[in-house]
Protein backbone atom coordinates (compact mmCIF):
# COMPACT_ATOMS: atom_id res chain seq x y z
CA UNK A 1 0.00 0.00 0.00
CA UNK A 2 0.90 3.70 -0.71
CA UNK A 3 2.55 6.28 2.29
CA UNK A 4 -0.36 7.68 4.16
CA UNK A 5 0.42 11.22 3.26
CA UNK A 6 -2.89 12.43 4.33
CA UNK A 7 -2.74 10.64 8.09
CA UNK A 8 0.58 12.62 8.24
CA UNK A 9 -0.80 15.75 8.48
CA UNK A 10 -3.41 15.13 10.93
CA UNK A 11 -5.69 14.44 8.34
CA UNK A 12 -8.75 11.87 8.90
CA UNK A 13 -9.93 9.49 5.88
CA UNK A 14 -13.27 11.28 6.20
CA UNK A 15 -11.29 14.90 5.71
CA UNK A 16 -9.50 13.54 2.59
CA UNK A 17 -12.64 12.09 1.00
CA UNK A 18 -14.51 15.10 1.70
CA UNK A 19 -11.81 16.90 0.15
CA UNK A 20 -12.24 15.25 -3.02
CA UNK A 21 -15.86 15.36 -3.23
CA UNK A 22 -15.36 19.19 -2.66
CA UNK A 23 -13.05 18.96 -5.83
CA UNK A 24 -14.78 17.05 -8.14
CA UNK A 25 -18.12 18.87 -7.12
CA UNK A 26 -16.30 22.09 -8.59
CA UNK A 27 -15.45 20.44 -11.71
CA UNK A 28 -18.32 19.04 -12.51
CA UNK A 29 -20.50 22.41 -11.93
CA UNK A 30 -17.61 23.75 -13.87
CA UNK A 31 -18.47 22.00 -16.49
CA UNK A 32 -22.00 22.14 -16.53
CA UNK A 33 -21.52 25.98 -16.87
CA UNK A 34 -19.86 25.74 -19.81
CA UNK A 35 -22.46 23.82 -21.59
CA UNK A 36 -25.15 26.22 -20.44
CA UNK A 37 -22.74 28.85 -21.84
CA UNK A 38 -22.83 27.10 -24.95
CA UNK A 39 -26.02 26.53 -25.26
CA UNK A 40 -26.78 30.27 -24.60
CA UNK A 41 -28.56 29.81 -21.67
CA UNK A 42 -25.81 31.62 -19.37
CA UNK A 43 -23.54 34.74 -20.43
CA UNK A 44 -20.07 33.94 -19.02
CA UNK A 45 -18.04 31.53 -17.53
CA UNK A 46 -14.40 31.86 -16.07
CA UNK A 47 -12.93 28.21 -14.98
CA UNK A 48 -11.52 27.05 -12.01
CA UNK A 49 -10.64 23.51 -13.95
CA UNK A 50 -6.94 22.62 -13.24
CA UNK A 51 -7.08 24.30 -9.97
CA UNK A 52 -9.19 22.45 -8.00
CA UNK A 53 -6.39 21.17 -5.78
CA UNK A 54 -4.97 24.11 -4.93
CA UNK A 55 -8.20 25.55 -3.50
CA UNK A 56 -9.45 22.65 -2.04
CA UNK A 57 -6.10 22.12 -0.48
CA UNK A 58 -5.75 26.05 1.06
CA UNK A 59 -9.54 26.00 2.37
CA UNK A 60 -9.49 22.98 4.10
CA UNK A 61 -5.98 24.01 6.21
CA UNK A 62 -7.88 27.34 6.76
CA UNK A 63 -10.46 27.64 9.77
CA UNK A 64 -13.87 27.71 7.92
CA UNK A 65 -15.89 28.87 10.76
CA UNK A 66 -13.64 31.91 11.54
CA UNK A 67 -11.21 33.19 9.16
CA UNK A 68 -12.12 35.61 6.26
CA UNK A 69 -11.52 34.96 2.68
CA UNK A 70 -11.04 37.53 -0.39
CA UNK A 71 -11.27 35.48 -3.75
CA UNK A 72 -10.47 35.72 -6.93
CA UNK A 73 -12.65 34.78 -9.50
CA UNK A 74 -11.36 31.17 -10.21
CA UNK A 75 -12.30 30.42 -6.76
CA UNK A 76 -15.11 27.94 -7.46
CA UNK A 77 -13.83 25.18 -5.00
CA UNK A 78 -12.73 27.85 -2.20
CA UNK A 79 -16.34 29.14 -1.79
CA UNK A 80 -17.70 26.01 -2.06
CA UNK A 81 -15.60 24.75 0.75
CA UNK A 82 -15.94 27.55 2.48
CA UNK A 83 -20.19 26.92 1.91
CA UNK A 84 -21.40 28.42 -1.19
CA UNK A 85 -23.45 25.75 -2.50
CA UNK A 86 -24.54 24.56 -5.67
CA UNK A 87 -27.78 26.12 -6.09
CA UNK A 88 -26.69 29.53 -5.39
CA UNK A 89 -23.61 29.37 -7.45
CA UNK A 90 -26.04 28.58 -10.17
CA UNK A 91 -28.04 31.23 -9.25
CA UNK A 92 -25.16 33.94 -9.83
CA UNK A 93 -24.72 31.75 -13.64
CA UNK A 94 -28.13 32.53 -14.62
CA UNK A 95 -27.75 36.14 -13.07
CA UNK A 96 -31.12 35.31 -10.78
CA UNK A 97 -32.38 37.83 -7.91
CA UNK A 98 -31.82 34.88 -5.13
CA UNK A 99 -28.10 35.26 -6.54
CA UNK A 100 -26.78 35.95 -2.96
CA UNK A 101 -23.34 37.80 -4.61
CA UNK A 102 -25.13 40.58 -6.37
CA UNK A 103 -29.03 39.41 -6.98
CA UNK A 104 -27.73 38.80 -10.03
CA UNK A 105 -25.98 42.33 -10.84
CA UNK A 106 -22.65 41.42 -10.72
CA UNK A 107 -20.60 39.28 -13.35
CA UNK A 108 -20.63 35.47 -12.75
CA UNK A 109 -17.47 34.84 -10.08
CA UNK A 110 -17.42 38.36 -8.52
CA UNK A 111 -17.94 36.22 -5.01
CA UNK A 112 -19.46 37.59 -1.77
CA UNK A 113 -21.05 36.42 1.37
CA UNK A 114 -21.12 37.83 4.12
CA UNK A 115 -22.56 35.02 6.51
CA UNK A 116 -19.61 32.86 5.15
CA UNK A 117 -17.13 35.39 5.33
CA UNK A 118 -16.32 35.76 2.08
CA UNK A 119 -15.27 39.46 1.02
CA UNK A 120 -16.95 40.98 -2.18
CA UNK A 121 -14.88 40.40 -5.43
CA UNK A 122 -14.49 43.36 -7.81
CA UNK A 123 -13.79 43.05 -11.63
CA UNK A 124 -10.30 44.96 -11.91
CA UNK A 125 -7.94 42.20 -11.01
CA UNK A 126 -6.09 42.55 -7.26
CA UNK A 127 -8.22 45.09 -5.54
CA UNK A 128 -8.84 42.19 -3.00
CA UNK A 129 -5.32 41.39 -1.69
CA UNK A 130 -5.62 45.11 -0.28
CA UNK A 131 -9.14 44.50 1.32
CA UNK A 132 -8.14 41.16 2.47
CA UNK A 133 -4.87 43.05 4.18
CA UNK A 134 -7.57 45.63 5.97
CA UNK A 135 -9.25 42.18 7.75
CA UNK A 136 -6.04 41.28 8.96
CA UNK A 137 -5.42 44.66 10.33
CA UNK A 138 -8.87 44.16 11.84
CA UNK A 139 -8.03 41.45 13.33
CA UNK A 140 -4.80 42.58 14.88
CA UNK A 141 -6.72 45.68 16.51
CA UNK A 142 -9.42 43.82 18.09
CA UNK A 143 -7.10 40.84 19.00
CA UNK A 144 -9.28 37.90 17.63
CA UNK A 145 -7.79 34.90 16.47
CA UNK A 146 -8.78 34.27 12.58
CA UNK A 147 -6.93 35.30 9.34
CA UNK A 148 -7.73 36.59 6.29
CA UNK A 149 -6.69 34.24 3.14
CA UNK A 150 -6.80 36.05 -0.44
CA UNK A 151 -5.88 34.47 -3.66
CA UNK A 152 -5.19 35.82 -7.03
CA UNK A 153 -3.77 34.81 -10.91
CA UNK A 154 0.42 35.13 -11.03
CA UNK A 155 -0.54 37.89 -14.03
CA UNK A 156 -2.67 39.76 -10.92
CA UNK A 157 0.84 40.00 -9.24
CA UNK A 158 2.02 41.99 -11.55
CA UNK A 159 -0.30 45.02 -10.15
CA UNK A 160 0.47 47.99 -7.94
CA UNK A 161 -2.05 46.37 -5.17
CA UNK A 162 -0.37 43.22 -4.99
CA UNK A 163 3.14 45.41 -4.01
CA UNK A 164 1.21 47.65 -1.64
CA UNK A 165 -0.84 45.29 -0.02
CA UNK A 166 1.48 43.02 0.90
CA UNK A 167 4.59 45.63 2.03
CA UNK A 168 2.08 46.59 4.45
CA UNK A 169 1.31 43.47 5.73
CA UNK A 170 4.63 42.75 5.88
CA UNK A 171 5.29 45.91 7.82
CA UNK A 172 2.76 45.48 10.10
CA UNK A 173 3.08 41.97 10.62
CA UNK A 174 -0.46 40.90 9.64
CA UNK A 175 -2.33 37.81 9.92
CA UNK A 176 -2.90 37.33 5.96
CA UNK A 177 -2.26 34.55 3.57
CA UNK A 178 -1.49 35.41 0.08
CA UNK A 179 -2.10 32.48 -2.27
CA UNK A 180 -1.12 32.90 -6.16
CA UNK A 181 -2.51 30.78 -8.24
CA UNK A 182 0.09 30.01 -11.01
CA UNK A 183 -1.97 28.85 -13.97
CA UNK A 184 0.77 29.65 -16.04
CA UNK A 185 -1.27 32.25 -18.50
CA UNK A 186 -2.76 35.82 -17.65
CA UNK A 187 -5.11 35.22 -20.86
CA UNK A 188 -2.67 35.13 -23.65
CA UNK A 189 0.94 35.70 -21.97
CA UNK A 190 2.75 33.74 -20.57
CA UNK A 191 4.00 32.99 -17.06
CA UNK A 192 7.84 33.27 -18.63
CA UNK A 193 6.92 37.01 -20.07
CA UNK A 194 5.19 38.24 -16.91
CA UNK A 195 7.69 37.99 -14.43
CA UNK A 196 11.48 39.08 -14.53
CA UNK A 197 12.25 36.24 -11.68
CA UNK A 198 11.62 32.62 -11.93
CA UNK A 199 9.13 32.39 -9.25
CA UNK A 200 6.89 34.79 -7.89
CA UNK A 201 7.15 33.70 -3.96
CA UNK A 202 10.87 35.11 -4.60
CA UNK A 203 9.16 38.27 -4.00
CA UNK A 204 8.50 37.78 -0.48
CA UNK A 205 11.48 38.53 0.95
CA UNK A 206 11.04 42.18 -0.38
CA UNK A 207 8.16 42.40 1.92
CA UNK A 208 10.17 40.39 4.69
CA UNK A 209 7.79 37.60 5.08
CA UNK A 210 8.30 33.82 3.87
CA UNK A 211 7.73 32.59 -0.15
CA UNK A 212 6.95 29.58 -0.42
CA UNK A 213 6.01 27.71 -4.44
CA UNK A 214 4.00 24.39 -3.91
CA UNK A 215 2.99 22.03 -6.17
CA UNK A 216 -0.56 23.08 -6.97
CA UNK A 217 -1.73 19.63 -8.57
CA UNK A 218 -0.87 18.48 -4.46
CA UNK A 219 -3.92 19.29 -2.41
CA UNK A 220 -2.04 18.08 0.70
CA UNK A 221 1.25 19.81 0.18
CA UNK A 222 -1.39 23.21 -0.91
CA UNK A 223 -2.77 21.96 3.15
CA UNK A 224 0.55 21.72 4.52
CA UNK A 225 1.70 25.15 3.43
CA UNK A 226 -1.18 27.09 3.86
CA UNK A 227 -1.63 25.06 7.55
CA UNK A 228 1.87 26.27 8.57
CA UNK A 229 1.69 29.84 7.56
CA UNK A 230 -2.00 30.03 8.98
CA UNK A 231 -0.33 28.76 12.37
CA UNK A 232 2.29 31.36 11.97
CA UNK A 233 -0.40 34.22 11.78
CA UNK A 234 -2.18 33.56 14.53
CA UNK A 235 1.11 33.12 16.82
CA UNK A 236 2.14 36.60 15.85
CA UNK A 237 4.57 35.51 13.16
CA UNK A 238 2.88 37.82 10.26
CA UNK A 239 1.94 37.21 6.87
CA UNK A 240 3.10 34.12 4.18
CA UNK A 241 3.10 34.21 0.51
CA UNK A 242 2.55 31.00 -1.56
CA UNK A 243 3.00 30.38 -4.90
CA UNK A 244 0.60 27.45 -6.23
CA UNK A 245 1.94 25.98 -9.38
CA UNK A 246 -0.83 24.54 -11.58
CA UNK A 247 -1.95 24.88 -15.11
CA UNK A 248 -5.59 26.01 -16.94
CA UNK A 249 -6.95 23.62 -18.69
CA UNK A 250 -9.59 25.63 -20.38
CA UNK A 251 -9.50 28.68 -22.13
CA UNK A 252 -9.44 31.98 -20.13
CA UNK A 253 -12.90 32.59 -20.20
CA UNK A 254 -15.57 31.74 -22.63
CA UNK A 255 -14.87 34.97 -24.70
CA UNK A 256 -11.10 33.25 -24.95
CA UNK A 257 -10.13 31.26 -27.52
CA UNK A 258 -6.95 29.99 -26.13
CA UNK A 259 -5.80 28.83 -29.54
CA UNK A 260 -4.12 31.51 -30.78
CA UNK A 261 -1.54 31.30 -28.18
CA UNK A 262 -1.13 27.72 -26.78
CA UNK A 263 -1.10 24.31 -28.87
CA UNK A 264 -2.98 21.66 -27.97
CA UNK A 265 -0.11 19.28 -27.45
CA UNK A 266 0.81 21.37 -24.57
CA UNK A 267 -2.95 21.10 -23.05
CA UNK A 268 -3.52 17.62 -23.27
CA UNK A 269 0.47 16.92 -21.80
CA UNK A 270 -0.73 19.03 -18.41
CA UNK A 271 -4.18 17.03 -18.46
CA UNK A 272 -1.88 14.15 -17.39
CA UNK A 273 -1.78 15.78 -14.23
CA UNK A 274 -4.99 16.53 -13.73
CA UNK A 275 -5.43 16.16 -9.79
CA UNK A 276 -9.20 14.79 -10.35
CA UNK A 277 -7.57 12.17 -11.46
CA UNK A 278 -4.09 11.79 -9.34
CA UNK A 279 -5.58 12.10 -6.21
CA UNK A 280 -8.21 9.69 -6.74
CA UNK A 281 -5.73 7.49 -7.57
CA UNK A 282 -3.55 8.50 -4.50
CA UNK A 283 -7.06 7.76 -1.94
CA UNK A 284 -7.58 4.48 -4.51
CA UNK A 285 -4.03 3.72 -3.55
CA UNK A 286 -3.70 4.23 0.73
CA UNK A 287 -7.23 2.38 0.40
CA UNK A 288 -9.38 5.11 1.10
CA UNK A 289 -11.37 5.48 -1.70
CA UNK A 290 -13.05 2.54 -4.00
CA UNK A 291 -14.71 2.39 -7.29
CA UNK A 292 -17.80 1.54 -5.82
CA UNK A 293 -17.89 4.73 -3.15
CA UNK A 294 -16.36 7.03 -6.20
CA UNK A 295 -19.87 5.94 -8.48
CA UNK A 296 -21.86 6.83 -5.40
CA UNK A 297 -20.20 10.23 -5.01
CA UNK A 298 -20.22 10.81 -8.38
CA UNK A 299 -23.92 9.81 -8.67
CA UNK A 300 -24.92 12.25 -5.85
CA UNK A 301 -22.77 15.44 -7.07
CA UNK A 302 -24.32 14.81 -10.55
CA UNK A 303 -28.18 15.06 -8.89
CA UNK A 304 -26.75 18.16 -7.16
CA UNK A 305 -25.72 19.76 -9.81
CA UNK A 306 -28.60 18.93 -12.00
CA UNK A 307 -31.16 20.01 -9.26
CA UNK A 308 -28.82 23.67 -9.09
CA UNK A 309 -29.11 23.60 -13.25
CA UNK A 310 -32.92 23.44 -12.69
CA UNK A 311 -33.79 25.38 -9.73
CA UNK A 312 -31.42 28.78 -10.85
CA UNK A 313 -32.64 28.55 -14.59
CA UNK A 314 -36.86 28.70 -13.46
CA UNK A 315 -35.62 31.19 -10.80
CA UNK A 316 -37.19 34.52 -11.31
CA UNK A 317 -34.83 37.31 -12.75
CA UNK A 318 -34.35 40.75 -10.37
CA UNK A 319 -37.25 43.41 -10.73
CA UNK A 320 -36.01 46.48 -12.58
CA UNK A 321 -36.74 48.81 -9.98
CA UNK A 322 -34.03 46.90 -7.83
CA UNK A 323 -31.51 47.43 -10.03
CA UNK A 324 -30.28 50.69 -7.88
CA UNK A 325 -31.10 48.51 -4.71
CA UNK A 326 -27.87 48.75 -2.14
CA UNK A 327 -26.25 51.30 -4.42
CA UNK A 328 -28.42 54.55 -2.77
CA UNK A 329 -29.48 54.73 0.39
CA UNK A 330 -33.38 53.85 0.21
CA UNK A 331 -35.83 56.35 2.63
Amino acid sequence: MAKNRHEELGLTNDQVLEMYKTMLLARKLDERMWLLNRAGKIPFVISCQGQEAAQIGAAFALNRQEDYIAPYYRDLGVVLAFGMTAKELMLSAFAKAEDPNSGGRQMPSHFGQKKNRILTGSSPVTTQLPHAVGVALAARMEEKQFVSFVTLGEGSSNQGDFHEGLNFAGVHKLPVITMVENNKYAISVPAEKQLGNQKVSDRAIGYGMPGYTVDGNDPLEVYKVVKEARDRAISGEGPTLIEAVSYRLTAHSSDDDDRAYRGREEVEEAKKLDSIFTFSQYLKDVGVLTDEVEKDMTNEINSIVNEATDYAENAPYAAPEDALKYVYEEK
